[in-house]
C-alpha cells in the first residue's frame, strides 16, 4: 500500500470491504437478524429474526463490529494483511463447528441448506485451511524466522480455538439453536474478536 503512498491502515480497511463484496453482506445481515432475535426474547425471537426489517439492536450490532474491526485494524498497522487471513480462518471455523454440531432452529418448517450440502467437517474446513496457509505464508516474509517468531506465530494460529468454539455455543444457548442467520453471525462475532486479539499479540505495545 505505501507503494500508492497510502497507510498500512488502507489494506485492513480495503480487506473488510473486499469481504463484504465477496459474501454480498449475507454474513452482516446474518449477525443483524441474529443480534435482532436474541434481543426480542424468547416469545418473539423466531418473529424478529424473520423479519426483512432491521431492529435497533441489530444496527447497534453491526455499528460495534465494524468500530471494532477498525480500531483493531489500527492497531495492527502493518500486520493487518496477515491477521485478515487468520482471523477469517477462525470465523470460519466457528462457522463449520456450529454447523456440525447444533441443532437447527428451523428443522421442523424447512430443511437446513447448509445441513443439506454438508460434506463433512474435515471436507469443508479445507479452504480454510488454505487461508491459513496464506496468512502464515504471509507472515513469514513480514519477519526474520527465530525461536522468538515461531512461538508467536503458533500461538497466534492457536489464539483464535478457543473463541471459535465459544462463540456458536453462546448463540446456541441464547436462540436455542443455529440458523443460516446464526451461522453468518458466529463468523462475524468470531473474526472480529480474533482481530483484537492479534492486535494484542502481534502489537503489545
Amino acid at each position: 500500500m505505501k507503494y500508492f503512498n497510502w497507510p498500512n491502515i488502507s489494506a485492513g480497511l480495503i480487506c473488510i470491504a473486499i469481504n463484504i463484496l465477496i459474501t454480498g453482506g449475507l454474513h452482516i445481515d446474518g449477525l443483524m437478524d441474529t443480534a435482532d432475535g436474541i434481543a426480542a426474547g424468547s416469545s418473539k425471537r423466531i418473529e424478529a429474526m424473520k423479519d426483512s426489517r432491521v431492529g435497533a439492536i441489530g444496527v447497534q450490532s453491526l455499528l460495534i463490529i465494524f468500530i471494532l474491526q477498525i480500531a483493531a485494524i489500527i492497531k495492527l498497522g502493518f500486520y493487518a494483511p496477515f491477521a485478515f487471513p487468520l482471523a477469517a480462518f477462525w470465523g470460519r471455523l466457528s462457522q463449520i463447528f456450529a454447523i456440525e454440531n447444533y441443532e437447527y432452529i428451523f428443522s421442523k418448517e424447512s430443511p437446513s441448506f447448509h445441513h443439506q450440502h454438508w460434506k463433512g467437517i474435515s471436507n469443508e474446513i479445507r479452504p480454510s485451511f488454505l487461508i491459513l496457509s496464506i496468512g502464515i505464508i504471509s507472515f513469514l516474509f513480514l519477519i526474520n524466522l527465530n525461536i522468538s517468531n515461531t512461538l508467536l506465530l503458533i500461538y497466534c494460529i492457536l489464539s483464535g480455538l478457543s473463541t471459535s468454539i465459544l462463540i456458536p455455543n453462546l448463540i446456541y444457548k441464547s436462540l436455542g439453536g443455529h440458523s443460516g442467520d446464526s451461522y453468518g453471525a458466529s463468523l462475524v462475532i468470531t473474526e472480529t474478536i480474533n482481530l483484537l486479539l492479534l492486535s494484542i499479540i502481534l502489537v503489545p505495545n
